[in-house]
Order: structure tokens, then sequence, then C-alpha cells
């Protein structure tokens, strides 16, 4: 079993920044996928960015070049760096965890078995 707690969610003006953590506990993996997604009321979760644990990294077309993953493995942490936030990007950010994924899989929510409660994001127009 696997335990993730995400921070850094708040509220923020458009344009403004925040860096989202998520810390990883329990039973973890050698191998490991670590991805943020999103969710809206009325909209289905969606996929931000991710990481494995060979240092690949993965971002949705929609926010390349406006965030940045990256990890701290003695801390089991994964951090999302977003800039240039938008009144768009408000959601629920979730961070989920599981074994070696592939490429394609690793963008997939199906594909992953361990999910943090969720923080809060709000950009304010």
């Amino acid at each position: 079993q696997v335990q993730l707690v995400e921070s850094g969610g708040g509220l923020v003006q458009a344009g403004g920044s925040l860096r989202l953590s998520c810390a990883a506990s329990g039973r973890t993996f050698r191998s490991f996928a670590m991805g943020w997604f999103r969710q809206t009321p009325g909209k289905e979760r969606e996929f931000v960015s991710a990481i494995n644990w060979n240092g690949n990294i993965y971002y949705a077309d929609a926010m390349k070049g406006r965030v940045l993953i990256s990890r701290d493995n003695a801390k089991n942490t994964v951090y999302l760096q977003m800039n240039s936030l938008k009144p768009e990007d408000t959601a629920v950010y979730y961070c989920a965890y599981a074994a070696a994924l592939s490429a394609y899989d690793i963008t997939n929510m199906r594909n992953y078995e361990y999910w943090g409660r969720g923080t809060q994001v709000t950009v304010s127009s």
C-alpha cells in the first residue's frame, strides 16, 4: 500500500505561480510512475504531467511551457511548478502513483492504483 499527500494548492491571481508537492509513503516501488491529474465539476479527470523512475517526463499539451515536474527520490516526493496560471486552470489537482508504466500508459488515469486526496487550485481573473 502507498499513501500520497498533496500540498501547495491555494488561491492565486491570473498570471501567478504555485508549486504543488506530493509525498509518497508506505510500500513504494523501486520502479514507479507518479502523475498529476486535475478535475473540475462536470468534467473528466485529465492528465497534467508525469514522471517515472528513470527521469522521463510527460506534459499535457495544454500545460506545456507553463509547468515543470521534478522529483526528489530521497524524500519520495514529486513537485509540480505551475506558472502563468489561467482561470481555466482552476481545479482539484490529484497526485497518483503506480508501478512502472509505459510512455502511453503513464498519461492515462485508469492505470494508476494509488491516489491522494487532492489539493484545490483556484485562479482568479
